[in-house]
């Protein structure tokens, strides 16, 4: 049963990894996070399953280890529900290799939860920025659309953060909805000029 477990786990990791993430995101780094953490957990549970030492003990190792990686500004808060997958399907397929069925069921929860979540289509995509703007705007509707301006977006959220009279600029935490992808002459796609990104500096 820990081959089959093991293949199982493999085949899940690889879909999860380079299948739903990669394809979405495209940061190669966290591919290999997520395939290492996975057969990390698969392995030493796996082990520990076997030995005298309580299953207790590896979940709360694991737990500390999730918990110091995520403090990391690095990874935004969708990464994190691909991190957790990747720790549930080690700790799953170690723990329920000897019911074949019931591993099989949990492993394409997980997968098609993930899938169907993060799939583009089902909600707009959102995005949050922190942004200094070169202008004081007293007027909250024409900050509202000096940012959809600059982001060619539509503003959902925003939060003044920071307001200087002095070298007349602010800081806001801005959340938008994506905008389309658009062909514009002479840059590829997706590609948005740096004044619009940054605050016009």
């Amino acid at each position: 049963m820990f081959w089959f477990a093991l293949a199982v786990d493999l085949t899940a990791i690889t879909l999860l990894s380079y299948v739903l993430y990669f394809r979405r995101h495209g940061r190669r780094d966290l591919v290999l996070a997520y395939v290492a953490l996975n057969v990390g957990i698969f392995a030493v549970v796996s082990m520990l399953a076997q030995q005298e030492v309580g299953l207790a003990v590896g979940f709360g190792l694991f737990g500390v280890l999730s918990i110091l990686r995520l403090r990391s500004d690095l990874i935004s808060q969708g990464e994190i529900g691909y991190y957790f997958i990747a720790i549930a399907l080690g700790l799953v397929n170690a723990v329920a290799a000897p019911a074949p069925w019931l591993l099989l069921g949990l492993n394409a929860l997980l997968l098609s939860s993930l899938y169907v979540a993060g799939h583009p289509k089902l909600l707009a995509r959102t995005q949050r920025r922190v942004m200094t703007l070169d202008v004081v705007h007293e007027d909250p509707t024409a900050l509202r659309q000096d940012l959809e301006r600059r982001l060619r977006g539509r503003v959902r959220h925003v939060d003044v953060t920071e307001v200087d009279y002095v070298r007349d600029l602010m800081v806001v935490d801005v959340r938008f909805q994506e905008p389309k992808l658009t062909e514009v002459p002479g840059r590829p796609a997706g590609r948005q000029p740096l004044a619009s990104m940054w605050g016009g500096r």
